[in-house]
């Protein structure tokens, strides 16, 4: 036998071989400085323009050169950022899936994608459904994060799903950490149904892990600034130095840690819906 013929024999026999064996398909992941899911309200409470000054207020979050500048300053550079809208226990939407941001130029891409349509909102209030959702994203999403962050927004306690605590807690058992962005800014209309120190039952409640924070947001007119702190908070890795709040202050942005805890009670949201569905019943 010719050596070419050898050669070839050798060549088949070794790629036979080979292909006996299993294979296991491996994807390389990108390393980040953070992994983000920005988890906004999108239930009945949250009226048409609401809606719009939260999508405004990221898209604006993400033209900023301080923003940018939290993202570059980083080990790495680079983070991933998904953002989600949720209401319901089942009712979640991924609005932009896991994108790479490491610049001005994907940035801007990131808030391009967020300047849509927004959908119509949904009922109740599920804040364990979007941890619980949120926290499965991270899962074989490309990338690996030297952090894993869930920011929550929302306008209510939770009254749907399961209790908040109990998401939250197995979110930070994953090595998540949560954040929170509470908005006190409901109308008369819904003051039966909320819970009034809603601040409080964010840093109670719902924030939680290494270097947890939030920043309550008393008006519309501070979303903008309050997301844009936030973001940079987040994205660069800085834990805030303690703050306590000065609720008398309408024009306050304390940000506050998850050590800054008081005793709660955690389903309080879940005790006011079924009062008020007991008198609705009782009408």
């Amino acid at each position: 036998m010719s050596s070419r013929r050898k050669a070839l024999s050798s060549f088949l026999t070794l790629a036979a071989l080979l292909a006996s064996f299993p294979t296991h398909a491996q994807t390389a992941e990108t390393d980040v400085d953070v992994e983000l899911v920005l988890a906004v309200d999108a239930s009945r409470s949250m009226e048409p323009f609401e809606q719009k000054i939260q999508r405004e207020g990221y898209i604006a979050a993400f033209r900023r050169k301080d923003v940018i500048d939290a993202i570059r300053d980083g080990v790495h550079g680079r983070v991933a950022i998904t953002y989600v809208e949720w209401a319901g226990s089942t009712l979640q939407r991924t609005i932009v899936p896991w994108t790479l941001v490491d610049g001005a130029e994907s940035a801007e891409k990131f808030a391009a994608a967020l300047d849509q349509p927004i959908p119509s909102t949904q009922s109740r209030t599920s804040i364990s459904g979007a941890i619980d959702f949120s926290s499965t994203l991270f899962d074989n999403n490309g990338f690996k994060g030297m952090r894993k962050v869930i920011d929550v927004s929302g306008d209510g306690a939770n009254n749907n799903g399961r209790p908040v605590a109990e998401a939250r807690d197995q979110a930070l058992a994953k090595g998540i950490t949560v954040n929170g962005l509470p908005l006190m800014t409901r109308g008369d209309f819904y003051s039966d149904w909320a819970v009034k120190d809603l601040d409080v039952y964010y840093s109670n409640c719902v924030i939680g892990g290494p270097g947890a924070f939030m920043i309550p947001v008393n008006t519309w007119d501070q979303f903008p600034e309050a997301v844009r702190r936030k973001l940079v908070l987040e994205l660069a890795g800085i834990t805030p130095p303690i703050q306590r709040a000065d609720w008398t202050q309408q024009g306050n942005l304390p940000v506050i840690l998850a050590q800054d805890k008081l005793m709660y009670d955690c389903l309080s949201g879940e005790r006011i819906w079924q009062r008020r569905m007991q008198d609705w019943e009782s009408r």
